[in-house]
C-alpha cells in the first residue's frame, strides 16, 4: 500500500514560465546585438580577445535560443505518456549550454597559443569602443535574466552566460586600455585567456549539475540516512529499506521507499494514518512534497519474503 503522484503539469506556475520565456527572449535579443556588434569590431581591430568574446557571444545566443525553447516546452502539459510533461527538458538545456562553455575555453586556449610568441598589432582604440559598446549590451542582458535566475538550471545556465561574456567584455576593455597607454601588445591575447579562465570553472559546475540530476543522484542537502532516521523514529515503524530519492527538475525532488510496520497496524486499520505521518514527517523535514512522496508498507513476514528472495538471486 502506498501513495502515488498526481500527475499534473501545474508546478510552477504557467505564468511564472510565461515571464520566465519573455526574459529569456530579451536577453536573446540583446546577447545577438553583442554578436554583430563584437563580429564587426573583431574584424576592425584584429583582437583575439574580441574574437573569443565573439564566439562566446555567440554560444550565449545559442544556449539562449535553447534556453527559449526549453521555456517553451516546459508550458506543455503533462499526459499519459510524458508524466511529468517536459520539465527534465531545461536540465538537457543546461548540459548542452555546460558543454558549449567548454568548447569556448578550449578555442580561446587553442587561439591564444599561437599569439603569445609573436603577438599581432590590435587597433586598441577602436578596441575599447567596442568594448564599451558590447558591455553596455551585456549589462542589459544580465538586467533583464536577474529577477529568474534561481528559477532552475536552463536560466541559471543563461544567466551565467551572459554574467560571463560581460566580465569577459570587461578583460577586453582592460586590455585595451593597458594596450593603449603602455603598448604592451600581448596583453589582448592575455584577456583572452582570462575569459577562457573565467568560464570553465562554471561550466563545471553546470556540468556537475544537470549530470547529477541526470543520474537520478540524490539532490545536493539530502542525506538519506538523516532520513531514515526520522521515519523509525515514528511510532509503529519497524524498519526502512530501498530508500531512493531523486531530482526531476530543479526544485522537484521525489522520494521512494518500503516502510515496515508492525502487524497490528495492519490489523486494526490505522496503517493508512501511519503512512500520512511518514509523509508528513518527509515534508515538514526535509522539504519535499506530500505528493512526491511515495512509500510500500509492508508486514515484517513480507519483509522477511522479500529478504529470502533477495538472498537466493
Amino acid at each position: 500500500m502506498g501513495h502515488g503522484h498526481r500527475h499534473g503539469g501545474g508546478h510552477g506556475g504557467a505564468g511564472e514560465a510565461l515571464g520566465q520565456r519573455r526574459r529569456v527572449l530579451v536577453a536573446l535579443l540583446l546577447v545577438l546585438g553583442i554578436v554583430v556588434a563584437q563580429a564587426v569590431g573583431a574584424a576592425v581591430t584584429g583582437s583575439l580577445a574580441l574574437l573569443v568574446d565573439v564566439v562566446h557571444s555567440l554560444t550565449d545566443s545559442i544556449g539562449l535560443v535553447v534556453a527559449l525553447v526549453a521555456a517553451t516546452l516546459v508550458l506543455r502539459p503533462a499526459d499519459g505518456r510524458r508524466t511529468w510533461g517536459f520539465r527534465r527538458i531545461e536540465v538537457l538545456a543546461a548540459l548542452a549550454q555546460g558543454v558549449l562553455l567548454v568548447a569556448v575555453a578550449v578555442y580561446a586556449v587553442v587561439e591564444a597559443v599561437g599569439r603569445i610568441a609573436e603577438p599581432p598589432e590590435v587597433a586598441s582604440r577602436e578596441l575599447l569602443l567596442f568594448g564599451v559598446v558590447a558591455l553596455a549590451l551585456n549589462l542589459a542582458a544580465v538586467g533583464a535574466l536577474m529577477g529568474g535566475r534561481t528559477a532552475n538550471l536552463n536560466l541559471r545556465a543563461a544567466f551565467l552566460e551572459v554574467l560571463l561574456d560581460a566580465l569577459g567584455t570587461l578583460a577586453v576593455i582592460a586590455s585595451a586600455v593597458v594596450m593603449m597607454t603602455t603598448g604592451f601588445a600581448r596583453a589582448d591575447t592575455l584577456a583572452a585567456l582570462a575569459i577562457a579562465a573565467l568560464v570553465v570553472p562554471r561550466a563545471w559546475l553546470l556540468l556537475r549539475d544537470t549530470l547529477g540530476v541526470l543520474m537520478e543522484f540524490t539532490p545536493r542537502g539530502l542525506d538519506l540516512d538523516d532520513v531514515r532516521a526520522h521515519l523509525l523514529g515514528l511510532e509503529h515503524v519497524r524498519d526502512v529499506h530501498d530508500l531512493h530519492a531523486s531530482t526531476v527538475a530543479t526544485g522537484l525532488p521525489i522520494i521512494t521507499g518500503h516502510v515496515v510496520l508492525d502487524d497490528e497496524c495492519f490489523r486494526d486499520g490505522h496503517a493508512p494514518d501511519v503512512l500520512e505521518d511518514v509523509r508528513r514527517c518527509v515534508a515538514e523535514h526535509f522539504d519535499i512534497a506530500l505528493e512526491h512522496a511515495t512509500f510500500q508498507l509492508e508486514t515484517r513476514a513480507h519483509r522477511e519474503r522479500e529478504s529470502h528472495a533477495a538472498s537466493h538471486h
